[in-house]
């Protein structure tokens, strides 16, 4: 029997006893302090103590996702057991009624701390569930039902993350994303590098992990491509300067992509790229960005485009243009732009997009866009036209089975989700070894 498994039945015994242990104490109360003692360590160990996963974070939510099982196992038990006591008048209604009474209030407690633990350090609760969860609390059947899924997503996250683990534990002396050049990570329109709030999620974390070395852009989060590309080839110039590195393989989300063909194209720093992989690069622009631009009054865009020009720039950007970001996206400027740059000799370009099946399968804002750009410009990943993607000797298209598909934010783990039938972690820690594979 797996040691999660047999604790788990321990923890339920331990609290089964504490729980239901009303008449125990009338009849014999020096055994109070056995009962606080199973109950305490029910409320403090599950998840803790044998648990597999190092990170904290996972370790709480272990915790939390044990209390609420125990909880339930407990709870089932429980109510049969008073059920019982009435059936065979075990005691009086006053006494039957101050047990349950007990066996509710050690439940409520072990509750808010499973509930607690999970909504304080869960990834895949996400927004949504943590509000059903809070909203349906009080509603019989529903909250049933609401704590389940709960149980299930936690479990499941914890799992995951403890599968991961012993994968990249198994592959450690391997360093299979130790790459002969660096890795450059570059972010798309209107985000900024930020070690608070990482553009790319956890896959950073993910690569160091599996011997990458990896740097970021760190340019404004909204520039025309040509201001983007000269800062982007600034920074690339600095790092290969200041490590010795020679090159670095260029791994570019969105409009980064763009920005990277240009600069490698027009401003000179071609001989320090050893690759390229752009990621749901719109190549070919975006029509619905076209019409936008064109339907809006030219009064609005200024006011929004002032309002965001003055945000980003209390958030560092130091010359922010909305507007040229913008414009730099449609259709046909991007065609212009494909056509003229073509692919660099001597650089291995590739290219990776996705899609979503349905509005369903992106979070906000994509799932609103993605109705508008279907329109325009066929299937897309919520933001880009697939048709656009496409750019290098080597195109993928990611179609997993399913009815959700991958979104633009899921290619960059935006939302930190894990998504069944794609692992984006993984996905990039195998894009990289190829990488490595290929010599670069």
């Amino acid at each position: 029997m797996p040691i999660n498994v047999f604790m788990r039945i321990v923890y339920l015994i331990l609290f089964l006893f504490g729980a239901n242990s009303y008449f125990l104490l009338t009849e014999k109360p020096y055994v109070l302090p056995w009962v606080i003692l199973s109950l305490a360590a029910v409320n403090l160990f599950p998840g803790f103590l044998w648990a597999r996963v190092k990170k904290w974070r996972v370790k709480v939510v272990s915790h939390g996702a044990e209390c609420l099982v125990v909880l339930v196992g407990s709870g089932v038990l429980s109510v049969v057991w008073h059920v019982l006591c009435f059936v065979f008048h075990l005691g009086t209604v006053r006494e039957i009624l101050l047990s349950a009474a007990w066996a509710f209030a050690v439940h409520f407690l072990l509750f808010w701390n499973g509930m607690i633990s999970v909504y304080l350090s869960s990834v895949q609760l996400g927004i949504k569930h943590r509000a059903i969860g809070l909203l349906l609390g009080m509603v019989p059947i529903a909250n049933i039902i609401m704590l389940r899924k709960i149980i299930k997503l936690t479990t499941a996250e914890v799992r995951d993350e403890e599968e991961r683990q012993e994968k990249n534990r198994e592959r450690f002396s391997m360093q299979v994303c130790k790459t002969k050049y660096p890795c450059l990570l570059v972010h798309g329109v209107f985000f900024r590098d930020s070690k608070m709030l990482n553009y790319w999620g956890r896959v950073p974390e993910e690569l160091k992990l599996n011997g990458a070395k990896i740097f970021y852009g760190e340019h404004q989060s909204a520039s025309g491509i040509e201001a983007s590309a000269k800062e982007l080839s600034e920074r690339i110039r600095h790092i290969v300067k200041k490590t010795n590195c020679g090159k670095v393989n260029i791994i570019a989300h969105s409009k980064g992509g763009l920005d990277c063909r240009l600069a490698i194209a027009k401003m000179g720093i071609a001989p320090y790229v050893a690759s390229l992989t752009t990621i749901n690069t719109p190549h070919r622009g975006c029509e619905f960005a076209e019409y936008l631009l064109d339907k809006i009054p030219e009064e609005t865009k200024n006011r929004i485009a002032k309002a965001y020009n003055t945000a980003a720039k209390k958030l560092g950007d130091k010359k922010p243009d909305f507007l040229a970001a913008v414009s730099d996206l449609t259709a046909e400027k991007c065609r212009a732009l494909d056509s003229e740059l073509g692919v660099p000799d001597g650089i291995f370009c590739q290219s990776v997009g996705s899609v979503i099946e349905s509005a369903s399968g992106g979070k906000f804002p994509l799932n609103f866009s993605y109705h508008l750009v279907k329109f325009f410009d066929g299937e897309n990943d919520g933001l880009v036209s697939e048709k656009a993607f496409a750019f290098g000797e080597r195109y993928r298209c990611l179609r997993p089975v399913g009815k959700r598909g991958i979104s633009h934010g899921d290619m960059i783990d935006l939302n930190r989700e894990n998504i069944e039938g794609f692992d984006v972690r993984e996905f990039y820690v195998e894009l990289v070894a190829e990488l490595k594979q290929r010599g670069l």
